[in-house]
């Protein structure tokens, strides 16, 4: 099958997912073309069945925002009509469901049908696709696409209700590579942290919805108990803030900013816990890829957390800012190597069920079923 994916290139979790996804569907013998404003961060390679169609957008000086949605209308069915793509797959609302439905009436007009898979990850509904400006070219695009899915119930559940949706959603987790989270990091954990110190991660793009200052928080009140490190991965408009955080905690010397990371599952692997306090999540892919290595994650309770992350199990729920109950859960799990142990195995055994193995197959019986249409 030729597929066409388009997503975001950042670190944010809809992008990872989407070029996640093209890999492992090209190893299955699929042709596929990424289309982007840039070469997405998780693109690894690329060969005869992987390809890369850079978006290019012209500066005028007529325009005070350059219009993407029209150079990626335009590049999609340049793509499409160039390699005889049948099923086009986009990932995030804004503008790429849009883009794609634009793109899908220009073909018809050449008498070819492409099927235009739309993919919901989270803020492209619940923060963004709802706001007035642009909730009914959203709501448009969603009910015009062939097929529709959601990355957990709840986003499901919070577009049905923020949307008039006559289509039927179907929910596909994410997923992850278990083979990719593997114990060969622990090897480094030397270099961060003493054999009896415990090491704390957090991994965002740092926006305001990830509350990283929450991260900071929490972990002060946690070292206070349990001699630890935190290590803080990514890059965003928070990060000052929360360096500033740090410092005026007295904490700098304990947290460690790394920026963004191509070694994310190697740090992982010599993790302790995982903090994830966001306000908002519609999924949690960082908190499934730090299951995966085997790391119990503290979590707030919102969006699709809770279908990640056990409470009691894998890790613990809590309220959104609630930082006193958060840290004290972490301690619960820390302040013993037998209870961490157990927390560490059921992380593990419950981020398998998310196996891309188990995953992939789902989009492949989407793209046929679209296809039979």
């Amino acid at each position: 099958m030729n597929i066409a994916i388009v997503c975001y290139p950042t670190f944010g979790g809809s992008g990872v997912v989407a070029t996640e996804l093209g890999m492992a569907l090209a190893e299955k013998g699929h042709e596929i073309h990424f289309i982007s404003y840039k070469m997405p961060v998780r693109l690894n390679f690329i060969s005869d069945s992987v390809h890369y169609h850079e978006v290019f957008i012209e500066e005028y000086p007529l325009f005070r925002h350059q219009p993407y949605e029209l150079a990626l209308s335009s590049k999609i069915v340049e793509v499409v009509e160039a390699n005889n793509i049948e099923t086009l797959h986009v990932h995030y609302a804004i503008p790429h469901a849009y883009a794609g439905y634009m793109a899908k009436q220009i073909l018809k007009q050449k008498d070819i049908d492409l099927k235009l898979i739309t993919t919901l990850h989270g803020t492209d509904i619940t923060l963004v696709g709802s706001h007035p400006n642009y909730k009914t070219a959203v709501e448009f695009s969603i009910n015009n696409s062939d097929c529709v899915t959601t990355v957990s119930n709840k986003l499901k559940q919070d577009t049905e209700s923020l949307f008039d949706i006559k289509k039927d959603i179907e929910v596909i987790y994410n997923f992850i590579d278990m083979e990719k989270y593997s114990p060969k990091g622990r090897c480094k954990r030397h270099l961060i942290a003493r054999p009896d110190q415990r090491v704390i991660v957090h991994v965002s793009n740092f926006r305001p919805v990830k509350r990283i200052q929450d991260v900071i928080r929490c972990f002060f009140l946690i070292q206070e108990k349990i001699d630890s490190k935190l290590i803080m991965v990514g890059d965003g408009p928070d990060k000052a803030m929360a360096e500033l955080l740090a410092k005026e905690l007295g904490i700098e010397n304990k947290v460690l900013f790394t920026g963004n990371s191509n070694e994310v599952s190697e740090i992982l692997c010599f993790a302790d816990l995982f903090i994830l306090p966001s306000e908002t999540e519609s999924f949690g892919l960082s908190a499934l890829e730090a299951m995966a290595a085997e790391t119990p994650v503290i979590s707030t309770n919102t969006g699709g957390l809770p279908e990640v992350n056990i409470d009691g199990q894998t890790g613990y729920l809590s309220d959104f800012k609630d930082v006193k109950t958060m840290a004290y859960n972490a301690y619960k799990i820390l302040k013993d190597d037998d209870i961490l142990s157990g927390f560490k195995k059921r992380a593990l055994k419950h981020a398998s069920t998310f196996s891309i193995e188990k995953i992939v197959p789902l989009y492949e019986k989407l793209y046929f079923d679209a296809l039979k249409k």
